[in-house]
């Protein structure tokens, strides 16, 4: 099946929902800058489609970084018609504790900030091309539609990310370019493997790919991965907040930096942290 998109630029590709865009947009004939920090990672994907990729493994929320990286595929391929900023990082929060400050921190350099460094150069570029058609996608969460207990920051950088992408929209009505958020559920990652909650509709990353990328050639603004699982959360929205709290505080939750099952945040100046990369 040929892609909708000729052209992608691609973060967080190191990750399972990240590889399973681009194995998905590489099998269907895109170019794509694969953007992530695991060089041995991306480079076997981008060894499956020779001429068809470059690496690049720069930190999300370094503007500085995030510009060099996006000349140097222009240079080589032209403006993108697809930039999908799918670049994030999870984790367990509490307030109470002052190393946390710095994971909250970090979190929503990466979540969000890591957006806006990535859409910044190639809008700079589509400014010189008004004809050009451009989609930007930004991967948020269905966590950053209402607070979940232990979760904070991680709520906090998805939901901040909404509103942003909600005023990108708004801004790039006259023009030729479009924005997408995308709020997946739970999917079968790294991210989510050391929940110890129940996990609605846990979807697998092709399936999650394949719906993305569907959702966006069809125009939709707002994509929900899965839908059944955007559903149940409206639902329990609908109760009033002391029983939905109660609810979930019932639930285990989500580890911190440095216990068990916690995610490894790159960049992070913690003393639990781990310095392993992270997509």
């Amino acid at each position: 099946m040929a892609s909708s998109f000729h052209n992608v630029v691609l973060t967080g590709a190191c990750g399972g929902f990240g590889q399973a865009l681009a194995q998905t947009l590489l099998a269907q004939g895109s170019a794509v800058a694969l953007v992530g920090l695991r060089q041995e990672v991306l480079q076997a994907m981008a060894d499956t489609a020779p001429g068809r990729c470059a690496v690049y493994t720069p930190d999300v929320a370094d503007s500085a970084a995030m510009q060099a990286m996006a000349a140097d595929w222009m240079a080589r391929h032209g403006l993108p018609d697809l930039v999908i900023a799918n670049a994030g990082v999870a984790g367990g929060f509490d307030t109470a504790q002052p190393q946390d400050l710095a994971v909250m921190r970090r979190m929503l350099e990466i979540n969000l900030l890591g957006v806006a460094t990535t859409f910044q150069p190639f809008l700079a570029a589509a400014a010189e091309q008004p004809g050009h058609r451009l989609a930007l996608v930004g991967v948020a969460s269905i966590a950053g539609w209402r607070g979940l207990p232990g979760n904070g920051a991680y709520c906090a950088s998805k939901a901040g990310l909404i509103a942003y992408l909600q005023s990108l929209r708004a801004e790039l009505r006259p023009t030729r370019i479009t924005v997408h958020t995308a709020s997946p559920g739970y999917l079968r990652t790294q991210l989510t493997a050391g929940n110890r909650f129940a996990m609605p509709g846990l979807l697998e990353p092709d399936e999650a790919a394949r719906l993305l990328l569907a959702g966006v050639a069809a125009g939709r603004e707002h994509i929900v991965l899965p839908r059944r699982t955007g559903w149940l959360a409206r639902a329990l929205s609908c109760l009033p907040a002391r029983w939905h709290d109660a609810l979930l505080l019932r639930q285990p939750r989500k580890p911190r930096v440095g216990e068990a099952g916690a995610t490894p945040i790159p960049g992070l100046d913690h003393p639990f942290s781990s310095n392993t990369p992270h997509p």
